[in-house]
């Protein structure tokens, strides 16, 4: 009917028609069950290029009195709910994208916003009052207006209001706080004035940062929260899960172990789940790499891990060799302009995808490769210029092991090992293990890395199982030591059969010592070859 007012369902039959579509039409079931109750107000704040925007489409053709989506619905999950007739195409929907607005209006923006929408509701009731009137009171006169008698009871259609991308008001305009006041008292009126009481049967928005703690300001404290570190019930309907992207990994001929391993991570009230961006990508194209390749990605990375707060660098380490740092989600103040602490630091780059979160251990992590090489690009375009250069040799190490190459495999982790103990406030055995994995960083590409293996009678230090398509690359096991000698190393890989834990995996297995002379500072490594099938 309208672009912004009782939009048609043509946005979600392009998604519904595409190649890769998952059903996620059981989100309605959620929805449902809030319309006209008391807590009918939800937020859904996920990184970008997480189903936010799809979801919100999908929502205008299941409500919008605009269309008859019964044809596009009825394969779907909402179709065996006994209510899916009851509410399909039945609500007065307004949806408005806010950032198509905040490029072009700077000024006026919700005077803009409110004109735009007025506009079409005139169309459709044109003896509505003046536009002058408040907007409130104006979306109160059409729903008295759509009373209907059915079997000779009253009906009317209430509103169904979606706000997608909401915040971007919030981050856009931070140096602006007069226009941000008059954006939140707009929304105040749309979700918690007392008109909207009468009127509205669901609020729903959507935005990458969760709602604004503003002092003096009550326009969305009514709103139940669901966010990248606790969705909830909501968790399973933004992103892949793991089931629906081993499906996907079946049905386009791609092995799983290796998706997971790029594009895994995202632990969300105990969900695994998957971006469905990359995955969709990775699927249509039949290659694993990676999809975060916008420089403003790179560019946001880097002004949050080089913030000047004690420790964020060493726990930023910490991530990128493969560990979990310790996080307070609670202090941010959902602004990316108030950054405080590094927990604050930490946190923003949970909210906008760039770390894990898992609440029941309160730590935050790098959730896969491709993440991880967003990192990487990141800090080679950022001032932390020798631990980039020092990454950037990552391909070239892992070559020169392979071809048992075992001087310049030393020279590199010896230039590893420098780099690392210059910033890290340690220098021991950790800090040798923590430089060995982030001087093999690009190896998860093909390999599944495991530090501390069990395997025969002791553990292993690194080892590195090859998998099914990383074309015919040996497994290794890595053993370290420190001031003693490579062949140590190979002699205790040897003697607690290490290897052993890799019989299978391949015709060949390296067997990698290294070793560290604390005293002249130098880095030995031997390198042998056995059978795979030993």
């Amino acid at each position: 009917m309208g672009t912004y007012f009782n939009p048609s369902n043509e946005g979600f039959r392009k998604s519904a028609k595409d190649e890769i579509y998952i059903d996620k039409s059981g989100l309605l079931n959620i929805l449902n069950r809030r319309l006209g109750a008391e807590k009918n107000c939800i937020a859904v704040s996920h990184a970008r290029r997480f189903g936010k925007s799809q979801a919100a489409r999908m929502i205008d053709a299941y409500y919008s009195r605009g269309c008859d989506s019964t044809e596009l619905f009825s394969n779907l999950e909402i179709s065996k709910s006994p209510d899916f007739k009851k509410h399909l195409n039945q609500y007065n929907v307004i949806h408005i994208d806010i950032s198509s607005f905040t490029d072009y209006y700077k000024e006026n923006l919700v005077s803009k916003i409110i004109e735009i929408i007025y506009n079409e509701l005139k169309a459709e009731y044109p003896d509505i009052m003046d536009i002058d009137n408040p907007f409130a009171t104006i979306l109160k006169q059409v729903y008295d207006k759509t009373e209907v008698f059915i079997e000779g009871k009253s009906a009317k259609y209430p509103f169904v209001i979606i706000i997608d991308e909401w915040d971007c008001v919030i981050r856009d305009f931070s140096d602006r706080p007069e226009i941000v006041h008059e954006y939140l008292q707009f929304l105040h009126s749309l979700f918690k004035s007392e008109e909207s009481q009468k009127f509205l049967a669901l609020g729903y928005i959507t935005g990458i940062l969760p709602v604004k703690k503003i002092k003096k300001e009550s326009a969305l404290n009514n709103f139940r929260e669901y966010t990248m570190a606790d969705s909830k019930e909501f968790t399973p309907y933004f992103g892949f899960t793991e089931k629906e992207t081993e499906e996907l990994c079946r049905r386009y001929d791609m092995n799983f172990d290796s998706v997971k391993a790029w594009y895994n991570g995202y632990l969300i009230s105990g969900q695994h789940m998957y971006n469905p961006n990359s995955v969709y990508q990775a699927m249509v194209d039949h290659s694993l790499e990676s999809y975060w390749k916008n420089t403003s990605a790179f560019d946001t990375i880097n002004t949050y891990i080089t913030m000047d707060f004690d420790g964020l660098k060493d726990d930023v380490i910490t991530m990128l060799n493969g560990g979990k740092v310790r996080v307070d989600v609670n202090t941010f103040r959902n602004d990316l302009s108030e950054i405080n602490s590094k927990d604050d630091a930490v946190t923003a780059l949970i909210h906008l995808g760039y770390l894990g979160y898992n609440s029941d251990r309160k730590s935050a992590y790098i959730p896969n490769y491709e993440v991880a090489t967003a990192f990487q690009s990141a800090l080679a375009t950022g001032n932390w210029s020798e631990i980039a250069k020092t990454m950037s040799r990552c391909d070239e190490l892992l070559w020169a092991t392979i071809d048992r190459e075992e001087t310049r495999v030393a020279e590199l982790i010896e230039l590893s090992h420098e780099t690392y103990t210059s910033v890290l406030k340690y220098n021991d055995e950790n800090s040798l293990s923590c430089a060995i994995t982030m001087a093999y960083f690009t190896a998860p590409a093909y390999y599944t890395v495991i530090r501390e293996l069990p395997s025969g009678k002791g553990f292993a230090d690194i080892v590195f199982i090859p998998r099914a398509d990383s074309n015919g690359k040996p497994a290794m096991v890595i053993e370290l030591k420190w001031d003693k000698n490579a062949d140590t190393a190979i002699k205790q890989i040897k003697e607690n059969r290490y290897a052993g834990k890799l019989k299978g995996y391949g015709n060949e297995i390296l067997l990698v010592g290294i070793n560290y002379d604390k005293d002249s500072k130098k880095h030995e490594c031997v390198i042998e070859s056995v059978e795979g099938m030993m």
